[in-house]
């Protein structure tokens, strides 16, 4: 058992990153329900943050008070680049790489930001690169890719476009990590969300253009699309950035988040009735082993005074 409590806020912290990527975990089929509804990957995208924006200022306004929404330039900066790369660009690269190459294909080259994550940590924050972070990374991409293939790469398809854009959505996914860190530790978690849905909004506008047509908006793309902002959107992501902002080691974050894989899988097969296969329960295991040992804190007492996460 863990005695220190500079350890076991280390896991609280982990905690809270792991139920954000549970919580993105069902982002795929309320996207699949809007699909089905007739709206596009661009316009799922731009009800997604403009509704994640209306939900969060209001929360930001109540929780802090307007005095909050008054934050320095290197702040607004911080959170404006955190919507436009990680909401914005990010939701940009990802629908091509679905239209160009299908989601299958989109979800495994997905499934490299732990790569990216580790490399912005050694860079940006010098951390070390340990034979542990090394092995789970491996182990976590190892581990998505059997759950989303079940061992079959028949499926996937690849375009040289597909998969630059593919990488790209690896990086600006990666990126969130780095940006919210930045940003949340000049302002409360809530004002930054909010900041970063309203500069995601206006990318996505400018990128849409909505006024050019008519946009293909019903019932249940509006309900379906409120549920996606509300949960896996603007608490999933207010949770992560909590956790995010008190983890001293960015490299576990994408590894720790890849809890959302299981997540899907686990809706796939309540809700579609997708077969898993051992290869894709072999991939769980992978997956919570890979989780599991990236969080692993051998000597809690001796990383006390680094506040290490």
């Amino acid at each position: 058992p863990i005695k220190s409590s500079a350890a076991s806020d280390v896991y609280k912290r982990q905690l809270l990153v792991f139920a954000a990527g549970c919580m993105w975990g069902i982002i795929g089929p309320l996207m699949s329900v809007m699909a089905d509804a007739g709206a596009s990957a661009t316009e799922i995208s731009l009800l997604r943050v403009a509704f994640a924006f209306l939900i969060m200022l209001p929360l930001a306004l109540v929780r802090s008070g307007a005095q909050a929404l008054r934050v320095d330039a290197k702040t607004l900066a911080a959170c404006a680049l955190l919507g436009i790369i990680c909401h914005g660009i990010y939701n940009v690269f990802y629908a091509y790489v679905v239209t160009l190459c299908g989601v299958a294909t989109a979800a495994v080259l997905l499934n490299i930001a732990p790569v990216f994550g580790l490399l912005f940590a050694v860079v940006l924050f010098k951390e070390a690169p340990t034979g542990l972070k090394l092995t789970a990374v491996a182990i976590d991409i190892l581990g998505c890719v059997l759950v989303v293939t079940g061992g079959d790469f028949s499926a996937l398809t690849f375009s040289v476009f597909g998969v630059l854009c593919g990488i790209g959505a690896g990086v600006t996914y990666a990126m969130t990590a780095v940006l919210g860190r930045i940003a949340g530790n000049r302002t409360d978690p809530f004002v930054m969300s909010a900041y970063s849905y309203l500069f995601a909004s206006l990318f996505m506008v400018l990128w849409a253009h909505p006024w050019t047509g008519p946009m293909s908006v019903n019932g249940m793309v509006i309900g379906a699309g409120f549920v996606l902002a509300l949960v896996p959107t603007a608490l999933g992501y207010v949770v992560y950035y909590a956790g995010v902002n008190r983890i001293r080691e960015n490299s576990k974050v994408p590894v720790v988040a890849s809890s959302e894989t299981v997540v899907a899988a686990a809706f796939g097969i309540l809700l579609y009735r997708e077969p898993l296969g051992p290869i894709g329960i072999f991939g769980i295991v992978l997956v919570l082993a890979s989780i599991a040992l990236m969080s692993w804190h051998p000597h809690p007492t001796a990383r006390r005074s680094r506040d290490a996460s």
